[in-house]
């Protein structure tokens, strides 16, 4: 099914499915729909099935798959705006679709429950407490994407928990992606230090004069612009769009690179333009640069831009965002590059992160626990020694979280 502008717009989850699961495209380059190998229900090309990390990821799919093919319900979507989904107002339409997808949507709620009972048995099991009678109904509550006082049939309250919880919880995607490459710089850095320690000192003293001179080349390269500026935007201008950059428009800017014509920029379709500058640093055909920390550093680009550009926080930028953007100073050359304002904004992060830790997402069945003190790296591409006392590096993967079990 192709994807529909309205219903991109609107639809806040799928949008932040969009967000997560995307790709940077070459400009140019048609997207590939992807086979939905896990799903019996074929969705749109936007849809993939590499996971998000949710533990409901494969359910909230499906039943954004199943209510797409209710014309009713998808007619009331391209009516609606951003806050009637996240309210519920868009949930009580549910009412009025067809049997047939009711029908559809009762077996899906019906398979999640049934997999959550199962996850929560294995989890049980791998306690070694295989004997024990599981009150499902009380372990359920723990999962905040489902109403569990109804376990066979998907109602209005189904849809507004999925939408909500899968709101909040993608939303804080790219923090767990941050936190994520964090642990894997700590542990990329553990590994060289170990490899240094196994060599004698003069082999020692020599990988460490190769790995000086790898950082050396790495930094020389040319001016990386702050990602959203005029002095990038006209780069992609002319490098990309073959056009004359003492003619650049932003509006045309804008219509060239809304790829899906939808009337939005959303974050695939931003990421996509930070090409030029990331090919500036990293070069996939070179063996050291490490492409990890390109993906990294691409996610900082597109944040840096939504966080001054996306002025309503729907995770889009709009024509008349795009067009404000490029009123203000800061559209203009500052002479700063992009290395110097990430600096500046990793040091204000700091500082926030000094005065006390932000909640962590709620609801999730998490199989990972979160390093709170694990430092800031510093820009990928860009590290420096660091004494070992100051590292953290996780000895053993943490065991998962333990069940609410006095209802056992």
């Amino acid at each position: 099914m192709p994807s529909s502008g309205p219903r991109a717009v609107l639809l806040l989850p799928l949008l932040l499915l969009r967000a997560v699961l995307a790709v940077p495209l070459e400009r140019g380059t048609p997207q590939q729909e992807s086979p939905a190998t896990e799903s019996p229900v074929s969705g749109p090309a936007l849809l993939s099935s590499q996971d998000t990390g949710l533990y409901y990821h494969r359910y909230l799919q499906e039943v954004i798959n199943v209510l797409e093919t209710d014309g009713h319900f998808r007619e009331k979507l391209q009516a609606a705006n951003a806050e009637d989904i996240k309210s519920g107002k868009l949930s009580r339409e549910l009412d009025f679709v067809s049997h047939h997808v009711r029908t559809k949507l009762d077996e899906l709620k019906r398979q999640e429950v049934s997999r959550l009972r199962m996850l929560l048995k294995a989890k049980m099991d791998a306690e070694q407490e295989p004997n024990v009678q599981l009150d499902h109904l009380s372990l359920l509550k723990q999962f905040e994407h489902l109403d569990p006082q109804n376990q066979h049939t998907f109602e209005a309250r189904d849809l507004e928990l999925l939408i909500q919880t899968a709101t909040r919880d993608l939303a804080q995607y790219d923090a767990a992606h941050h936190e994520e490459f964090k642990r894997y710089e700590m542990l990329k850095e553990h590994e060289r230090r170990r490899y240094l320690e196994s060599l004698g000192e003069e082999q020692r003293k020599e990988a460490e004069r190769k790995l000086e001179e790898q950082q050396r080349r790495h930094r020389e390269h040319p001016k990386v612009n702050v990602p959203g500026s005029q002095a990038q935007l006209k780069e992609v201008w002319e490098e990309l769009d073959g056009l004359d950059p003492n003619r650049f428009n932003p509006k045309t800017f804008f219509i060239l690179h809304d790829i899906n014509s939808d009337g939005v920029l959303d974050e695939q379709e931003l990421e996509a333009l930070f090409t030029k500058e990331l090919e500036k640093v990293y070069d996939p055909k070179n063996e050291e640069d490490d492409m990890r920390e390109m993906e990294e550093e691409r996610l900082r680009m597109r944040e840096h831009v939504m966080k001054n550009v996306d002025t309503n926080q729907d995770r889009l930028v709009t024509l008349e965002e795009f067009l404000a953007s490029t009123q203000r100073k800061e559209f203009g050359d500052t002479g700063e590059g992009w290395e110097a304002v990430l600096q500046m904004e990793q040091r204000k992060q700091q500082q926030q992160s000094q005065k006390g830790p932000a909640p962590g997402p709620e609801g999730q069945l998490k199989f990972s626990q979160d390093t709170d003190d694990a430092p800031v790296p510093a820009p990928a591409g860009d590290q420096k020694d660091v004494d070992p006392s100051e590292k953290k590096v996780p000895d053993q993967p943490p065991e998962l979280p333990r069940l609410d079990t006095q209802h056992l």
